[in-house]
């Protein structure tokens, strides 16, 4: 999203155990736990990049039940997901937040909320077939920016959050620190 923006960075993993961190934050809100995901990655670099702004993202999704779905790890999984999740809505919530010198010093968080369709479960294999391995690295088991828009009968919030990243805000704040163009 950044290089289709214009933006140029270069992006380094941060190597944290998301899943642990997201257990010790249980019974915590989607947002505040994002939230959270989000400052962990961003101050881990930042030291390692002083005076350079550093952004880290997450991204929750929130089931109609209240659960919170992890990255599937294999076919099985990303199938039970889909099957899990059609017919329902459910709410992705994107954070980002930006160190500078090992110190947070701006965030935003973002929800939308999507209505899947209800899935045949021929759907799904085609599905899968089709967009394996790919979707592994996605929690829901879908990318909306490819053939994943096809398992939605709804979107409602910004395409960009549903990606992954509260992109606008992340580029307003770019350009109130003299980063972009105005």
């Amino acid at each position: 999203m950044l290089t289709a923006a214009g933006v140029s960075f270069a992006a380094h993993p941060a190597h944290v155990d998301e899943v642990a961190l997201r257990h010790s934050l249980t019974g915590q809100p989607a947002a505040r736990v994002a939230d959270s995901l989000a400052e962990v990655k961003a101050l881990k670099l930042s030291p390692r990049f002083p005076g350079q702004l550093v952004l880290g993202a997450d991204q929750l999704l929130v089931t109609a039940a209240g659960a919170l779905l992890d990255k599937p790890v294999d076919r099985a999984a990303a199938a039970e997901q889909l099957r899990a999740l059609s017919g329902s809505e459910h709410r992705l919530v994107s954070a980002a937040v930006i160190a500078e010198n090992g110190r947070p010093v701006w965030r935003s968080q973002d929800s939308a909320r999507l209505t899947m369709r209800t899935l045949s479960d021929a759907f799904i294999e085609a599905y899968l077939d089709a967009e394996l391995p790919g979707v592994l690295g996605c929690v829901g088991s879908y990318r909306i920016e490819g053939r994943g828009v096809q398992l939605f009968a709804r979107v409602d919030g910004d395409h960009f959050t549903v990606q992954g990243l509260p992109l606008l805000a992340v580029l307003d704040y770019l350009r109130v620190r003299g980063e972009l163009l105005a």
